[in-house]
């Protein structure tokens, strides 16, 4: 099988890397930057820190904060037409997966015709879009080394998935001190995120010789740190092991490609706007169950990475114990059920879970597991996920 591998030509990892980013764009030969993010890294302070540090080098900056939870077509034409009023030539993104996601669609768009959704499914932008340097502040999305983006469509209700690798960041930096601060919830969810990330590209029938080792890397990164970064929000190593898995995660299934989890959870975010990572989190058990029969001996694998069993441990028994081990990680981590998630009620859910897994199994990624579902399967696995 021919694959084929992306990820940004400069990665920049370690304490302190996103002090990076003032060279980084002297490199780039950027004048006059947009600065993509949301209003909480302004309101504590984070991104003035970046603005002071760019402008005192003598590059402009224009500050858009306009980015929400699970970015819509609308922030990011809000963003695109910040970009050409203020004369912008390269584009710097700072948070989590929704500001990077949005500045990746805002550069794309910098050089491609719109609508957005011409865009959505694979390999569909012409065109290179602006220079991009991204600065995640969270371990999770992996968003910084990737070449897809999530972008929801405000006409149709529906998230977007669009990959190609002209969405990939010029330049990532990745410093997990810039996570020391998140709360435990943010911890949690973005942190089982990352495990569904290393999971999914593991088990993805689009899974590669290059992106094997690199996922089962995120994977036991998890299982060794994401509680510790829990417990101990202090705690620099816990910070340091989440955020590499999440980049490793992030550069494994962009080249193998997500699974149902992926496909389950967007509709998720679009019809209740659960963030992506909580809405990840809460599938993951149910939809391993469902899936384990079909790659058993890569579940065991999992499951003997993460220390759930005996290294000798037989395939039925390794595959009842990742099972054991995903539900015991979602409780230990206070991860809720679908039914107890924000913004979810069970009048409107069951209106519109026929739709969800439609809209799941049209977005591609259920056709990359292990065992491909019908919509009424999918079905049945979020009303199991409640």
């Amino acid at each position: 099988m021919i694959s084929q591998f992306n990820i940004p030509s400069t990665v920049v990892t370690g304490a302190g890397a996103s002090r990076e980013l003032v060279p980084q764009l002297a490199r780039l030969g950027a004048r006059r930057v947009l600065l993509v993010t949301d209003a909480f890294m302004v309101s504590s302070g984070v991104a003035g820190g970046f603005v002071g540090a760019v402008e005192a080098a003598g590059i402009g900056v224009a500050l858009f904060a306009g980015v929400q939870p699970d970015p819509t077509d609308a922030n990011v034409r809000a963003g695109l037409e910040h970009f050409r009023t203020a004369g912008c030539d390269a584009i710097v993104a700072l948070g989590g997966g929704s500001p990077i996601d949005a500045a990746k669609a805002i550069a794309v768009l910098v050089n491609n015709p719109e609508p957005l959704s011409l865009y959505q499914g694979y390999h569909k932008v012409p065109r290179a879009g602006a220079p991009l340097v991204v600065i995640p502040t969270t371990a999770g999305t992996g968003s910084e080394v990737t070449k897809v983006a999530v972008i929801t469509d405000t006409t149709r209700d529906v998230k977007m998935m669009m990959l190609d690798r002209n969405f990939l960041p010029t330049v990532a930096l990745v410093d997990f001190e810039l996570t020391l601060s998140m709360p435990p919830a943010l911890t949690a969810h973005v942190g089982v995120d990352t495990l569904t990330h290393g999971i999914e590209a593991y088990v993805s029938r689009k899974a590669t010789a290059l992106t094997d080792p690199i996922a089962l890397t995120c994977i036991r990164l998890v299982a060794e740190h994401l509680e510790t970064a829990w417990r101990e929000p202090g705690n620099r190593a816990a910070r340091e092991g989440m955020m590499l898995a999440a980049t490793l995660g992030g550069m494994a299934f962009a080249n193998s490609s997500v699974a149902l989890v992926h496909g389950m959870s967007r509709p998720i975010g679009a019809v209740f706007h659960v963030p992506h990572g909580l809405s990840n989190a809460v599938l993951l058990p149910a939809v391993t169950r469902y899936s384990l029969a079909g790659a058993p001996e890569r579940y065991a694998t999992i499951a003997k990475t993460m220390r759930l069993c005996a290294s000798d441990a037989s395939q039925i028994d390794a595959g009842a114990a990742l099972l054991d081990g995903l539900a015991r990680l979602n409780a230990r981590l206070q991860v809720p059920a679908l039914g107890s998630c924000r913004g979810v009620n069970r009048v409107k859910f069951d209106q519109v879970v026929e739709k969800m897994a439609a809209d799941a199994l049209a977005s591609g990624s259920p056709q990359n597991n292990p065992v491909v579902p019908t919509v009424g399967e999918i079905v049945g696995l979020y009303r199991e996920a409640w």
